[in-house]
């Protein structure tokens, strides 16, 4: 199977038609399936109030499994898809529900509409959507920045992960690595609950999203058209950022639309203080979001022609 072109194949399905809301509505979507069976091993397994050691290794065998599950589902189908242009059509069908090119796109256009023409409170409305910080502590630059921040992350998790590892080790690769992603955004948070049982899983998270983060971030400064600044900051900035992985495509966007991110942010009441990436340029406004969801397109061309030359090799 040439899994470059499934992946090419996937993302073009995804970015034309995405998960209709009438089959949302009939089967949900492979990631509420997954979500599902996370939910089910989290109540029945994750027990805070005992040895945090005990949590760790439950909430280590709870990502195993899930990951396992997935995996196997998806090789299972592998094996039986006949190896010409119709099983490389029937993978990509397969494939592109875990691709998030369109959904992305139309999630932070969401935020931009309403930031464009003064409505706040549409705008927060619509950024809680994508992030966890309180929106209503947000102003115009906040939300843009909230926005943008989302945006570069998300390319990296949403779209070239899965990419990244459907190329790598096809459609079990694809599985496991949303089943992860999907575990990290469920359980590995540092609350009371999920502190020891979510630690393997934001671990192997952030082991799964090294390459692909670094990747984003490369490919954010080549479609930039100036990738010399981009690069420059990733390397100056990006390890000061509080994740191993989200400074690195964070500080690409933020030197290519000349604006600050990260820095300090609210959640549940309270301030978590963040260093700033490109912290002397402004903050952003609504017309950097703007350029920023132009850039983010152009980058999805860009990892689009690197899947199609991949697969023509």
């Amino acid at each position: 199977m040439n899994w470059p072109l499934v992946m090419l194949l996937a993302m073009g399905i995804e970015a034309l038609i995405g998960w209709p809301t009438w089959l949302h509505a009939r089967i949900g979507h492979p990631v509420t399936w997954i979500g599902a069976l996370i939910d089910r091993l989290d109540r029945a397994w994750n027990k805070p109030e005992l040895d945090p050691g005990r949590n760790r290794l439950a909430g280590a065998t709870t990502a195993i499994v899930v990951i396992a599950v997935a995996a196997a589902t998806a090789l299972a189908v592998a094996l039986v898809l006949p190896q010409n242009l119709l099983g490389h059509i029937l993978a990509a069908i397969l494939a592109a529900p875990f691709m998030a090119t369109r959904s992305l796109n139309d999630h932070v256009s969401a935020v931009l509409h309403p930031l464009e023409a003064g409505d706040l409170t549409g705008a927060r409305g619509a950024v809680a959507h994508i992030v966890g910080r309180d929106p209503n502590s947000l102003d115009e630059a906040g939300i843009a920045r909230a926005s943008l921040e989302s945006l570069a992350e998300n390319a990296s998790d949403a779209v070239i992960a899965p990419l990244f590892w459907g190329v790598i080790l096809g459609l079990p690769g694809l599985a496991a690595y949303k089943a992860l992603n999907t575990l990290d955004s469920m359980i590995g948070h540092r609350t009371d609950r999920h502190q020891d049982f979510g630690r393997f899983a934001a671990r192997l998270d952030d082991l799964a999203n090294w390459i692909p983060a670094r990747l984003t971030g490369l490919l954010i400064a080549l479609a930039s058209g100036r990738p010399l600044p981009g690069i420059r900051l990733m390397r100056r900035d990006a390890p000061q950022h509080r994740s191993p992985n989200a400074g690195w495509p964070e500080a690409a966007l933020a030197a290519t639309l000349g604006c600050r991110l990260s820095g300090p942010r609210g959640y549940e009441g309270r301030t978590s203080h963040e260093p700033w990436l490109n912290a002397t340029a402004p903050d952003p406004r609504p017309d950097e979001l703007r350029r920023g969801l132009v850039l983010y397109r152009r980058t999805m061309v860009l990892a689009a022609a690197t899947l199609a030359l991949l697969s023509a090799g």
